[in-house]
């Protein structure tokens, strides 16, 4: 049975109060919290867990944001079965606590309630620039905020948010979700500049020259990787970055094909399918070059598409794209395990196969575009990078925890660097 819902109606429900803490309770209150260690961004959902048990929420809320202040995010797009989830005692019993679902339910109770756990501490310390406004910056930008850092944050593009605004798409993350976690940070004395960016707008020397002691290069990678397939000119073709950006910053007012092919076999690759679906294609399909078992798509994400009725064809490369009067009419792809042909009928191909940055000079980069670093520090004396620009996980999680890691790092070169001078 298909699936009925829309672009921006939230995939998931959230549960009522009764229904959290009885979830709460299916906790083991295990001693040793597997599913703490579990988190890269140290949430702690064992704490969190714990407190909503015992009613105490506004304590549980306090956990989160300490803790993660991104809190509300990750609790819709952390791949928690692959963390927290996946480690909790309960799974070698029944099922494993929901714990994105009461994070969920704890961050909204916060916004419903207007209970701020966090507060703006004092300035008293050096002027740090973070570059880039996606959510390995925001984790840093908060963390320094409240070490007492004057922090400023430069944005390249019109909206915050980076990928969260301009990637995930609404029904899995809703706008005023990022943007209130934005006005979270900006409470805590964060300052924001858009449409500025660092290096050509603003050159990190000027930026010296202002009082500023350190930088964080957190610019994400959100550029889609280049294909070469015959016809990948004709209209109708679109990458999966841009694709999404227009979905999301347009609430889903997009023009889209009938037929509508997504290349890939990621998480942005499902997100194109399910959007593409859910503002109005009719027939989408999803077309992956290696075995279903070898797709780097979270599970959740690819059941959600064959909830929607979206079929994968495995086992295929693009071969060439075929058009009309300048437009797309048909796909065609070879087989990578034998000599079988797709041929399909398309009016729009969306390539998702990758990303990778804009080009970076102010520091070194790997023949992959990847900032080199060592303890987040880049080869330029006070620079330091985080986030999908460096190597590591491409989650949101694991770039708030590289956020809040090269935070705590700056922090100790502002000191010694203070302490030097003396």
């Amino acid at each position: 049975m298909e699936r009925e819902t829309n672009y921006l109606q939230e995939r998931e429900e959230v549960l009522t109060p009764i229904l959290a803490i009885e979830e709460a309770s299916r906790c083991l209150l295990c001693h040793d919290a597997p599913c703490t260690k579990a988190c890269p961004a140290g949430t702690d959902p064992a704490k969190f867990i714990r407190s909503l048990r015992f009613r105490n929420f506004k304590g549980a809320v306090a956990t989160i944001r300490e803790n993660n202040v991104l809190g509300g995010v990750c609790a819709r797009v952390c791949p928690t079965s692959t963390y927290c989830e996946g480690a909790c005692s309960r799974c070698g019993i029944d099922k494993p606590i929901e714990i994105a679902k009461l994070q969920r339910y704890l961050t909204d109770y916060e916004q419903l309630t207007g209970f701020e756990a966090l507060e703006a501490v004092e300035v008293t310390k050096e002027k740090v620039a973070i570059i880039g406004s996606g959510p390995s910056g925001l984790a840093a930008a908060a963390q320094l905020a409240l070490d007492g850092y004057k922090v400023t944050v430069f944005e390249s593009k019109d909206l915050l948010g980076g990928w969260l605004t301009y990637g995930i798409p609404a029904n899995r993350l809703p706008q005023t979700v990022v943007d209130n976690e934005i006005k979270y940070i900006k409470n805590l004395g964060v300052e924001f500049k858009t449409n500025c960016k660092v290096g050509k707008d603003i050159k990190i020397d000027d930026l010296r020259k202002e009082g500023f002691g350190a930088f964080l290069i957190a610019v994400g990678m959100q550029n889609s990787k280049s294909v070469n397939v015959k016809g990948q000119d004709l209209e109708g073709v679109i990458n999966g970055v841009d694709f999404l950006a227009e979905a999301k910053t347009t609430n889903g007012n997009i023009k889209v094909g009938k037929k509508v092919i997504v290349i890939g076999g990621g998480d942005v690759a499902m997100d194109c399918a399910a959007t593409a679906k859910l503002v109005g294609a009719e027939d989408v399909k999803i077309v992956y070059r290696r075995t279903i078992e070898k797709m780097p798509a979270d599970r959740k994400e690819l059941a959600y598409t064959q909830e929607l009725s979206i079929p994968v064809f495995t086992g295929f490369k693009p071969s060439e794209i075929i058009g009309q009067d300048g437009k797309v009419t048909r796909f065609k792809a070879i087989g990578m395990f034998d000599d079988s042909e797709l041929d399909l009928s398309a009016d729009m191909v969306i390539f998702a196969i990758g990303q990778e940055a804009e080009k970076i000079e102010i520091v070194d980069i790997n023949e992959k575009g990847i900032i080199q670093t060592s303890n987040y520090m880049t080869n330029v004396e006070g620079v330091f990078a985080s986030g999908d620009i460096v190597e590591g996980d491409k989650t949101v999680v694991y770039a708030i925890k590289d956020g809040k890691e090269a935070a705590s790092e700056i922090a100790k070169y502002l000191t010694s660097k203070k302490e030097g001078a003396r």
